[in-house]
């Protein structure tokens, strides 16, 4: 137990002295602006190269198997056909609070580094860019795998095991080289790459597990709308973003410990570079 607890403590040392939460909320607000726009531009982007019909009918059967206590189907229903109904102009308007989202992120990063860096704002939205360009791609493999998942799951039994199973592997795949990407390319400081790559999966894994659990809460029979005078749609509001809050607290746990585990590998390396010197060629 004390092996673990030490473990822990060298693992999320970067974040002794810093108000975790408070980072994670202001990336939590960042999102909140950008969440919808990058949902609206990836699913307009997968309806342009796979075709709108298509994606209808791989994303069909998963909104019919969501739970419904709280509406979750005609949300995701709505985004869906809003995304799918973009224009290019409504697409560039989205790009602008789609970016932000980036920026949230590596204000985050940086000031749990090294904060003063220059142009902080631009350089995380210019990084998010190449995860918008993939995200058709990624996408679409998420979408190819959600009918079989769906299925599964409404058979019911053990059925429905396997298909939670198999969707923690598909969206485990698929939010891996995110997270990597996110910890090597918009993070500052480039970490080592087998410390993003070995953490970023792990942290993947978490998320993964992260989003299947939002899908359980939304099963739930709640009245979202008791603690704010029965406003059911502000309890809603507040329920995402309160799971959004959780997820960006993952993520920078998750950079944390990439940051150690990549000062860790860059010690060792060095290490053995000082035991190990190049022999001196011979005159």
């Amino acid at each position: 137990m004390r092996t673990l607890r030490r473990l822990l403590a060298t693992a999320f040392r970067p974040l002794r002295g810093r108000d975790l939460a408070l980072h994670a909320a202001a990336v939590t607000f960042y999102a909140g602006i950008a969440v919808v726009p990058v949902a609206l531009l990836a699913i307009w982007l997968t309806g342009l190269i796979a075709g709108a019909d298509r994606v209808r009918r791989l994303t069909g059967r998963t909104i019919d198997a969501l739970p419904d206590a709280i509406g979750a189907p005609n949300a995701l229903a709505a985004l869906i056909d809003a995304g799918l109904h973009l224009t290019p102009w409504l697409a560039v308007a989205s790009l602008l609070p789609a970016t932000f989202y980036g920026e949230g992120l590596r204000r985050a990063f940086v000031s749990l580094r090294e904060p003063g860096e220059s142009l902080v704002g631009w350089r995380g939205r210019i990084l998010w860019l190449p995860l918008l360009a993939a995200a058709p791609a990624l996408l679409l493999s998420l979408l190819l795998a959600l009918p079989v998942t769906s299925s599964l799951w409404v058979r019911g039994g053990w059925y429905s095991v396997l298909g939670v199973v198999l969707s923690f592997l598909a969206a485990w795949l698929v939010l891996t080289p995110v997270v990597i990407w996110v910890y090597r390319g918009i993070a500052p400081g480039r970490p080592e790459w087998l410390s993003t790559v070995l953490v970023g999966s792990f942290t993947a894994a978490n998320l993964s597990g992260f989003l299947h659990g939002f899908v359980l809460f939304c099963s739930l029979p709640l009245d979202l709308g008791v603690p704010f005078g029965g406003f059911t749609e502000i309890g809603g509001v507040v329920a995402v973003g309160l799971w959004l809050y959780l997820f960006h607290v993952i993520i920078l746990a998750g950079y944390a410990a990439t940051r150690s585990a990549s000062t860790y590998q860059r010690a060792r390396r060095t290490h053995h570079l000082a035991d190990h010197p190049d022999p001196v060629p011979a005159a």
